[in-house]
């Protein structure tokens, strides 16, 4: 395997899976849940309820996203240890799809009023809840045994080109999803979901043809059951940890707001809670939560530990200014087709994000990974700081465009020194557990940061985005910080 040499044609067969993935959640996270809570609960508490959804989607992912990996990594079926897993979570996706497609229709069941009184949810908002856990569920069984096949099929030499080309897919849906934006702003939520579902087909039959997987002819004898004992431990550390950070925030807003401290007050002090509750959050949550997930075998793996940090960080910040993007769009440059113009500038943005992936890898192949992380840290950080002082669309498209250059970067040589890091023959478990940083980047910066702009949004329409954002980027530059921790290279 260590003498062939992969085409191209070959890194995308056994990476096409990832462009239904993220056609699902680069059409979900900034669009469509987005307009759905919006249309469903009180514009005042939008950011809140939208953290909500994402929190316990995403608790529910970092449970089973690693599970799958590490339950493929014993499969012994004939049709290889991923593929399986690959196949039964699509036809999940497809069903659940569906049930988030009908939930507008709840808006106008008879019992909508009296439910909402009595419980201060609608049925719709319920019932997109539903929807969304059960996704997250079918979705991860496939996500996390698909996290093994580059550490599995591809030669150790090409993993950063192959990496490369998994970062493409995982951003060429912004441009797939240009017209998508419109279609929500007209409210065709089932034509949305059906165009989702579509592309979970299509890419799963593409990598299922293309993974000549070897079966696994012995199944390992070691028990399951406290593998996965820990992960359900890793989840409960994890979330706990964070929902006690946005307490902390909670009570530091509350406590100055009813003693009257001046808006600026608020701003340095809460905004500093704020990023003491991320950072904190994502330190100690992953430091105890990696240790618990993968055992005594974590004395050993201190630099996949910080590669998971150093991940997390990078991720929360960047995928929450994604998320919240449409409503930055909508209350702060007061754009009526918020939806439309969000799909117009990830796109612009995705013209920065491919080339710097596609180069990136190679790159990462040949001057260091971690190396190009670390620049990929600092260059989001300064976009970061452009959209700071963002307030045209203009200005906010160079922000992005720079944002999309450190991304890309980071998509490509982060995961192809993460693939390094693992042991080999646990490849699946330990991906797995990255998804602390996967599922964690939303519950630490939307699960968090989505209160806090309601929070300053009460206090000065509009300010509770800009608080936010600049915590996000104080995160971009400390997640360059911790790199000194990952022995690799």
């Amino acid at each position: 395997m260590e003498n062939k040499k992969w085409r191209w044609i070959d890194h995308f067969g056994i990476n096409a899976y990832w462009l239904g993935i993220n056609i699902s959640s680069g059409v979900i996270t900034p669009l469509l849940l987005p307009y759905l809570v919006l249309l469903f609960m009180p514009e005042e508490q939008k950011n809140t309820y939208l953290a909500n959804v994402r929190v316990i989607g995403l608790a529910v992912a970092m449970l089973v996203q690693p599970l799958a990996g590490m339950l493929s990594d014993r499969n012994t079926s004939k049709y290889g240890r991923r593929r399986p897993f690959i196949f039964v979570g699509t036809i999940g996706n497809i069903v659940f799809l569906s049930l988030i497609g009908m939930t507008p229709l709840l808006m106008n069941s008879a019992s909508q009023g009296a439910f909402q009184t009595s419980t201060g949810f609608t049925t719709a908002y319920i019932g997109l809840l539903i929807g969304i856990v059960l996704l997250q569920i079918s979705s991860n069984i496939s996500h996390g045994a698909l996290q093994g096949v580059i550490p599995d099929l591809v030669p150790e030499n090409q993993r950063g080109q192959s990496s490369g080309v998994k970062a493409v897919l995982e951003l060429l849906p912004v441009f797939l999803v240009l017209f998508i934006g419109p279609l929500v702003d007209k409210g065709l939520v089932g034509l949305v979901v059906a165009i989702i579902a579509a592309g979970f087909l299509v890419t799963m039959v593409i990598t299922l043809l293309a993974a000549k997987e070897t079966p696994l002819t012995e199944k390992p004898t070691e028990s399951i059951r406290e593998p996965f004992l820990r992960l359900v431990a890793l989840t409960a550390i994890f979330v706990g940890i964070t929902r006690i950070a946005l307490w902390f925030v909670s009570a530091s807003g509350k406590y100055l707001g009813e003693r009257g401290t001046s808006v600026e007050m608020q701003v340095a002090l809460v905004g500093l809670a704020g990023l003491i509750a991320m950072a904190g959050s994502i330190f100690i949550g992953v430091y105890f939560g990696a240790w618990v997930g993968i055992g005594k075998q974590a004395r050993s793996q201190t630099s996949f530990i910080w590669w998971i940090v150093n991940r997390l960080m990078f991720l929360a910040a960047v995928g929450s200014i994604q998320g919240f993007a449409q409503y930055f769009l909508r209350d702060v440059l007061q754009l009526p087709n918020a939806a439309t113009m969000t799909t117009v500038l990830l796109a612009v943005v995705a013209l920065f994000l491919m080339p710097s992936a596609i180069f990136g890898g190679k790159l990462a192949d040949k001057w260091g990974k971690k190396k190009l992380v670390r620049y990929a840290g600092l260059i989001a950080f300064t976009g970061t700081l452009i959209l700071l002082f963002s307030r045209n669309m203009p200005m906010v498209i160079v922000s992005g465009c720079v944002i999309g250059l450190g991304t890309g970067t980071f998509m490509a040589s982060n995961w192809a020194l993460g693939t390094d890091l693992v042991p080999k023959a646990q490849a699946g478990k330990y991906l797995g557990i990255s998804n602390l940083a996967g599922a964690g980047a939303g519950i630490v910066g939307a699960g968090i940061g989505g209160p806090m702009a309601d929070f300053f949004n009460k206090l000065q329409p509009g300010l509770g985005y800009l608080v936010i954002f600049a915590i996000y980027g104080l995160l971009l530059l400390i997640s360059a910080v911790t790199l000194v921790k990952v022995k690799a290279d």
